[in-house]
Protein backbone atom coordinates (compact mmCIF):
# COMPACT_ATOMS: atom_id res chain seq x y z
CA UNK A 1 0.00 0.00 0.00
CA UNK A 2 1.31 3.37 -0.60
CA UNK A 3 0.99 6.38 1.98
CA UNK A 4 -0.24 9.62 0.08
CA UNK A 5 2.08 12.58 0.96
CA UNK A 6 0.02 16.01 0.43
CA UNK A 7 1.29 19.03 -0.37
CA UNK A 8 -0.02 20.70 2.76
CA UNK A 9 2.29 18.24 4.40
CA UNK A 10 5.91 19.90 4.10
CA UNK A 11 6.79 20.56 7.40
CA UNK A 12 7.47 17.46 9.22
CA UNK A 13 4.86 16.41 11.43
CA UNK A 14 5.59 13.90 14.99
CA UNK A 15 3.97 11.12 16.14
CA UNK A 16 3.81 9.74 19.50
CA UNK A 17 4.05 5.60 18.95
CA UNK A 18 3.02 3.77 22.18
CA UNK A 19 3.95 -0.13 22.10
CA UNK A 20 7.23 1.04 20.59
CA UNK A 21 9.53 -1.90 21.58
CA UNK A 22 8.13 -4.64 19.74
CA UNK A 23 5.85 -5.88 17.11
CA UNK A 24 3.24 -3.94 15.62
CA UNK A 25 4.41 -0.41 17.42
CA UNK A 26 8.62 -0.75 16.32
CA UNK A 27 6.92 -1.72 12.33
CA UNK A 28 5.01 1.66 12.82
CA UNK A 29 8.10 3.61 14.13
CA UNK A 30 10.37 2.32 11.55
CA UNK A 31 7.48 2.86 8.85
CA UNK A 32 6.56 5.99 9.71
CA UNK A 33 10.27 7.77 9.81
CA UNK A 34 10.78 6.30 6.40
CA UNK A 35 7.48 8.32 5.42
CA UNK A 36 9.14 11.38 6.81
CA UNK A 37 7.53 11.44 10.47
CA UNK A 38 9.54 12.58 13.41
CA UNK A 39 8.25 10.11 16.00
CA UNK A 40 8.79 9.52 19.98
CA UNK A 41 8.56 5.70 20.90
CA UNK A 42 7.17 5.05 23.70
CA UNK A 43 7.22 1.67 25.86
CA UNK A 44 8.46 -0.05 29.43
CA UNK A 45 11.76 -1.71 27.97
CA UNK A 46 13.92 1.62 27.70
CA UNK A 47 16.67 -0.66 26.17
CA UNK A 48 14.63 -1.86 23.37
CA UNK A 49 13.83 1.43 22.58
CA UNK A 50 17.47 2.80 22.08
CA UNK A 51 17.96 0.27 20.42
CA UNK A 52 15.37 1.37 17.65
CA UNK A 53 16.60 4.93 18.04
CA UNK A 54 19.62 3.89 16.88
CA UNK A 55 18.28 1.75 13.42
CA UNK A 56 15.65 4.52 12.86
CA UNK A 57 15.93 8.18 14.20
CA UNK A 58 13.38 8.23 16.44
CA UNK A 59 13.26 9.72 20.03
CA UNK A 60 12.26 7.14 22.56
CA UNK A 61 10.80 7.76 26.05
CA UNK A 62 10.35 4.96 29.06
CA UNK A 63 7.29 4.46 30.49
CA UNK A 64 4.39 2.15 31.62
CA UNK A 65 0.86 3.75 30.18
CA UNK A 66 -1.19 2.28 33.21
CA UNK A 67 0.90 3.96 35.61
CA UNK A 68 -0.39 7.61 36.11
CA UNK A 69 3.01 9.31 36.94
CA UNK A 70 4.94 7.74 34.45
CA UNK A 71 2.00 9.19 31.20
CA UNK A 72 2.02 12.55 33.03
CA UNK A 73 6.16 12.69 32.80
CA UNK A 74 5.72 11.40 29.29
CA UNK A 75 3.09 14.59 28.59
CA UNK A 76 5.41 16.75 29.98
CA UNK A 77 8.41 15.25 27.71
CA UNK A 78 6.50 15.71 24.62
CA UNK A 79 5.42 19.26 25.23
CA UNK A 80 9.08 20.50 26.26
CA UNK A 81 10.63 18.90 22.66
CA UNK A 82 7.94 20.36 20.36
CA UNK A 83 4.34 20.13 18.64
CA UNK A 84 2.87 16.64 17.99
CA UNK A 85 0.32 15.74 15.60
CA UNK A 86 -0.67 12.30 15.76
CA UNK A 87 -0.79 10.01 18.78
CA UNK A 88 -0.47 5.94 17.90
CA UNK A 89 -1.51 3.70 20.52
CA UNK A 90 -0.84 0.13 20.05
CA UNK A 91 0.49 -0.81 23.85
CA UNK A 92 -1.47 -3.52 24.89
CA UNK A 93 -1.73 -7.40 24.91
CA UNK A 94 -3.26 -10.76 26.29
CA UNK A 95 -2.78 -13.29 28.73
CA UNK A 96 -4.22 -16.37 29.31
CA UNK A 97 -6.40 -18.65 26.81
CA UNK A 98 -8.72 -19.30 30.23
CA UNK A 99 -12.82 -20.22 30.16
CA UNK A 100 -14.63 -17.41 31.96
CA UNK A 101 -15.20 -20.08 34.99
CA UNK A 102 -11.38 -20.43 34.95
CA UNK A 103 -10.43 -17.23 34.13
CA UNK A 104 -7.54 -15.38 36.18
CA UNK A 105 -8.15 -12.03 38.12
CA UNK A 106 -5.13 -11.01 37.95
CA UNK A 107 -4.71 -12.11 34.16
CA UNK A 108 -8.21 -9.67 33.41
CA UNK A 109 -6.96 -7.24 35.34
CA UNK A 110 -3.62 -7.36 33.75
CA UNK A 111 -5.66 -6.74 30.25
CA UNK A 112 -8.23 -3.92 31.18
CA UNK A 113 -4.85 -1.74 32.29
CA UNK A 114 -3.01 -2.11 29.07
CA UNK A 115 -5.62 -2.21 26.78
CA UNK A 116 -8.13 0.13 28.66
CA UNK A 117 -6.79 2.37 31.05
CA UNK A 118 -3.64 2.69 29.38
CA UNK A 119 -5.52 4.10 26.54
CA UNK A 120 -7.34 6.49 28.26
CA UNK A 121 -4.31 7.91 30.37
CA UNK A 122 -2.51 8.58 27.02
CA UNK A 123 -5.49 10.18 25.11
CA UNK A 124 -6.46 12.82 27.98
CA UNK A 125 -2.39 13.53 28.37
CA UNK A 126 -1.60 13.94 24.87
CA UNK A 127 -5.30 16.01 23.73
CA UNK A 128 -4.42 18.97 24.92
CA UNK A 129 -0.97 18.98 23.39
CA UNK A 130 -2.86 18.01 19.98
CA UNK A 131 -4.82 20.30 19.86
CA UNK A 132 -2.33 23.28 20.36
CA UNK A 133 -0.02 21.99 17.55
CA UNK A 134 -2.98 22.72 15.00
CA UNK A 135 -2.51 25.16 12.63
CA UNK A 136 -4.98 27.26 10.62
CA UNK A 137 -6.47 24.86 8.43
CA UNK A 138 -4.72 21.54 9.49
CA UNK A 139 -5.89 18.60 11.60
CA UNK A 140 -4.32 16.05 14.72
CA UNK A 141 -4.36 12.57 14.50
CA UNK A 142 -5.43 9.76 17.23
CA UNK A 143 -5.10 6.36 15.94
CA UNK A 144 -5.98 2.90 18.31
CA UNK A 145 -4.74 -0.63 17.20
CA UNK A 146 -7.54 -2.63 18.90
CA UNK A 147 -7.91 -6.19 17.39
CA UNK A 148 -10.93 -8.49 15.90
CA UNK A 149 -11.57 -9.89 19.11
CA UNK A 150 -13.20 -6.85 20.11
CA UNK A 151 -15.45 -7.56 17.11
CA UNK A 152 -16.04 -11.17 17.78
CA UNK A 153 -15.91 -13.69 21.10
CA UNK A 154 -14.33 -16.53 20.82
CA UNK A 155 -13.98 -19.36 23.71
CA UNK A 156 -10.93 -19.26 25.81
CA UNK A 157 -10.87 -14.95 24.90
CA UNK A 158 -13.42 -13.76 27.23
CA UNK A 159 -10.82 -11.61 29.06
CA UNK A 160 -9.17 -10.07 25.95
CA UNK A 161 -12.51 -10.20 23.89
CA UNK A 162 -13.58 -7.74 27.21
CA UNK A 163 -10.62 -5.47 27.20
CA UNK A 164 -10.51 -4.97 23.41
CA UNK A 165 -14.03 -4.35 23.01
CA UNK A 166 -13.77 -1.74 25.91
CA UNK A 167 -10.86 0.46 23.52
CA UNK A 168 -12.89 0.37 21.02
CA UNK A 169 -16.01 1.75 22.49
CA UNK A 170 -13.80 4.18 24.10
CA UNK A 171 -11.96 5.57 20.50
CA UNK A 172 -15.92 5.05 19.13
CA UNK A 173 -17.06 7.50 22.11
CA UNK A 174 -14.07 9.54 21.64
CA UNK A 175 -14.70 10.01 17.71
CA UNK A 176 -18.53 11.31 18.78
CA UNK A 177 -16.99 13.86 21.67
CA UNK A 178 -14.39 15.81 19.12
CA UNK A 179 -17.02 16.39 16.79
CA UNK A 180 -16.34 19.70 15.04
CA UNK A 181 -13.10 19.86 16.03
CA UNK A 182 -9.96 18.92 13.10
CA UNK A 183 -9.18 16.02 15.12
CA UNK A 184 -9.36 12.15 13.17
CA UNK A 185 -10.11 9.35 15.50
CA UNK A 186 -9.39 6.07 13.59
CA UNK A 187 -9.32 2.11 14.55
CA UNK A 188 -7.24 -0.69 13.16
CA UNK A 189 -8.63 -3.91 14.36
CA UNK A 190 -6.43 -6.39 13.43
CA UNK A 191 -7.01 -9.99 13.23
CA UNK A 192 -3.89 -12.63 12.86
CA UNK A 193 -0.85 -11.21 12.90
CA UNK A 194 2.25 -13.49 12.93
CA UNK A 195 4.55 -10.95 15.58
CA UNK A 196 7.89 -12.30 17.99
CA UNK A 197 5.77 -11.94 21.07
CA UNK A 198 1.95 -11.75 21.38
CA UNK A 199 0.90 -15.08 21.36
CA UNK A 200 4.46 -15.96 23.07
CA UNK A 201 3.09 -14.17 26.12
CA UNK A 202 0.04 -14.83 25.80
CA UNK A 203 1.09 -18.26 26.81
CA UNK A 204 3.38 -17.29 29.19
CA UNK A 205 6.19 -18.49 27.19
CA UNK A 206 5.33 -21.39 25.69
CA UNK A 207 7.19 -21.21 22.33
CA UNK A 208 6.18 -24.30 21.02
CA UNK A 209 2.17 -23.83 21.25
CA UNK A 210 2.81 -20.44 20.19
CA UNK A 211 3.88 -21.52 16.56
CA UNK A 212 1.26 -23.88 16.34
CA UNK A 213 -0.99 -21.32 16.55
CA UNK A 214 0.27 -20.28 13.20
CA UNK A 215 1.26 -24.07 11.72
CA UNK A 216 0.29 -24.36 8.13
CA UNK A 217 -1.11 -21.03 7.98
CA UNK A 218 -0.62 -19.20 3.99
CA UNK A 219 0.54 -15.77 4.69
CA UNK A 220 -0.53 -14.30 8.26
CA UNK A 221 -0.45 -10.73 8.59
CA UNK A 222 2.72 -9.16 9.74
CA UNK A 223 3.34 -6.08 11.99
CA UNK A 224 4.95 -4.27 8.92
CA UNK A 225 1.50 -5.41 7.07
CA UNK A 226 -0.63 -2.94 10.10
CA UNK A 227 2.12 -0.56 10.07
CA UNK A 228 1.53 0.12 6.19
CA UNK A 229 -1.97 1.12 6.94
CA UNK A 230 -1.29 3.14 9.85
CA UNK A 231 0.70 5.42 7.77
CA UNK A 232 -1.87 5.47 5.20
CA UNK A 233 -4.23 6.56 7.54
CA UNK A 234 -2.18 9.10 9.18
CA UNK A 235 -1.11 10.15 5.58
CA UNK A 236 -4.34 10.58 3.93
CA UNK A 237 -5.46 13.87 3.15
CA UNK A 238 -6.27 15.86 6.48
CA UNK A 239 -10.67 15.91 5.33
CA UNK A 240 -10.33 11.79 5.04
CA UNK A 241 -11.25 9.83 8.55
CA UNK A 242 -10.64 6.06 8.60
CA UNK A 243 -13.08 5.02 11.30
CA UNK A 244 -12.25 1.56 11.02
CA UNK A 245 -9.98 -0.86 9.33
CA UNK A 246 -10.48 -4.43 10.09
CA UNK A 247 -7.62 -6.20 8.71
CA UNK A 248 -7.13 -9.97 8.16
CA UNK A 249 -4.98 -12.49 5.98
CA UNK A 250 -7.09 -14.26 3.40
CA UNK A 251 -6.42 -17.44 5.19
CA UNK A 252 -8.51 -16.07 7.72
CA UNK A 253 -12.43 -15.17 6.39
CA UNK A 254 -13.81 -15.23 9.99
CA UNK A 255 -12.19 -14.60 13.66
CA UNK A 256 -13.02 -18.58 13.65
CA UNK A 257 -12.88 -19.61 10.18
CA UNK A 258 -8.98 -20.27 9.25
CA UNK A 259 -7.60 -22.09 6.44
CA UNK A 260 -4.29 -24.13 6.80
CA UNK A 261 -2.75 -25.02 4.15
CA UNK A 262 -2.11 -23.73 0.12
CA UNK A 263 -4.49 -21.00 -0.59
CA UNK A 264 -5.62 -22.38 -4.21
CA UNK A 265 -8.73 -21.81 -6.78
CA UNK A 266 -11.68 -24.62 -6.50
CA UNK A 267 -11.88 -26.07 -9.74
Amino acid sequence: MTSPQESSQDHRRRAVVTGASSGIGAATVRTLRASGWDVVGVARRAERLVALDRETGSASFAADLSNEADVAALAEHVARTGAVHALVHVAGGARGTDRVEDGDPADWRWMFEANVLSAQLVTAALLPLLRSGIEDGGHADTLYVTSTAAQTAYPGGAGYNAAKAGEAMLVHALRLELNGEPIRVTEVAPGMVHTEEFTLNRLGGDSVTAEKVYEGVEHPLIADDVADVIAYALNAPGHVNLDLVTMRPVAQSAQHLLARGRLRPRG
